[in-house]
């Protein structure tokens, strides 16, 4: 199904942003709003020190219903404390009063600088207005939760039975599994139970999300939720959860594209593994190569870097004598040994937008995919002025 363009929201849902002066000019804080409680499942980063954000949404999305996200960027609440985790409550009861909704139906977000306070202040003061600003603009939302991105980032498609699919979503750094993005949100206004959306969300973010490295550390603030208020009525589920892959597969894309300081987008793609562990390890490895990313970058053909990168995987089966791989279609090694290519070639295919990294292990039958970016001097000048920025 092709993607709107612009995207839309489905039935029900409206969103707003502000700059509630947590950054000096943008907006900086967003609201999500269901006119309607809407069945709603979440996933959250594994990071052994998460915000309190994370905390308090662990406790909420237990309910199985949401009503609202608010979320904020420039501070996240990291590693504040029990003060903190108050103010994180604190950020979700103001939102509920400012809609009229009951607290335990808003879940919160905060992402930016880790280890500052809240302002929580300027939040509550900020979310009344924001009730008499909602729209059907997801880009109105996407901008308000922006750190270091580039552009706000939101998909939306039909996924059948008139029911909508809209994605909204962030992160250009500290991106790696588990969960390798920094926040992400759906909403759909098909007709869902929290159980079947908890399901399809894990299996399709395990595939999406979670095979997506930009730098390889994980965030202390991932977020993933899903919100279906059905309006639209029941959908075949089998025909919502290819819907929802294929929205997923292109936010986890549009996010690898926007990696702090990037200009190619990466695509592993390994075939004939020995299990699907295998197919995932092997594909990690190869798009977090800081050697891979740097090749891509310099548009520099050395593919023993792929070998390497192959071979480091030391709980994988692999039989260097069984490796194939190609850049962008064109072979360059076959059977573990590089193969006569056009060097020019490779090296302007390694200098497009997009470069597709295809490994064939040639001992089994399973296959995964994965996502980065190119490593590039403009990552390095991001964020070694991340703090003070």
């Amino acid at each position: 199904m092709p993607f709107h363009d612009p995207p839309r929201f489905p039935r029900g849902f409206r969103t707003a942003s502000v700059n509630c002066g947590l950054k000096p000019t943008g907006a900086d804080l967003s609201l999500f709003v269901s006119d309607v409680p809407a069945a709603a499942a979440a996933v959250f980063t594994r990071n052994q020190v998460p915000g309190a954000p994370i905390i308090v949404g662990r406790e909420i999305i237990r309910g199985g219903v949401l009503q609202a996200v608010v979320v904020n960027s420039k501070v996240s609440n990291v590693g504040t404390g029990t003060e903190g985790v108050d103010r994180a409550r604190t950020m979700g009861r103001a939102a509920a009063a400012a809609l009229g909704i009951d607290p335990g139906l808003v879940l919160m977000s905060s992402t930016g600088v880790i280890g500052v306070p809240l302002p929580i202040a300027k939040i509550e003061a900020a979310l009344p207005g924001m009730v008499e600003r909602l729209g059907s603009d997801p880009l109105d939302g996407a901008r308000g939760i922006m750190t270091t991105d580039t552009h706000p980032k939101a998909v939306s498609m039909d996924v059948g039975r008139g029911g909508t699919l809209t994605l909204v979503g962030k992160g250009s750094g500290m991106i790696e599994p588990n969960m390798a993005t920094m926040l992400v949100y759906a909403f759909t206004d098909v007709q869902l139970d929290a159980t079947s959306l908890d399901r399809l969300l894990r299996v399709t973010v395990d595939d999406t999300l979670n095979m997506l490295s930009i730098d390889t550390d994980t965030s202390t603030s991932d977020t993933c939720a899903i919100l279906a208020n059905g309006h639209a009525g029941p959908v075949v589920m089998e025909d919502f959860a290819d819907a929802l892959c294929t929205a997923f597969v292109r936010m986890t894309e549009t996010l690898a594209r926007d990696g702090e300081g990037a200009t190619t987008m990466i695509r592993v793609t390994i075939d004939g593994a020995a299990s699907d562990d295998d197919a995932r390890a092997v594909a990690r490895s190869v798009v977090r190569s800081p050697l891979v990313k740097t090749m891509v970058f310099g548009g520099d053909p050395n593919v023993g870097r792929i070998l390497m990168a192959v071979g480091k995987c030391f709980e994988a089966r692999i039989d260097p004598d069984t490796i194939d791989a190609s850049i962008c279609g064109v072979e360059v090694l076959r059977q573990g040994t590089r193969v006569a290519f056009d060097e020019a070639a490779i090296r302007a295919l390694l200098r497009s937008d997009s470069v597709d990294l295809a490994v064939a292990l040639g001992v089994g039958t399973h296959g995964a995919r994965a996502w980065g970016c190119d490593l590039t001097h403009g990552y390095v000048d991001e964020n070694a002025a991340y703090y003070s920025s």
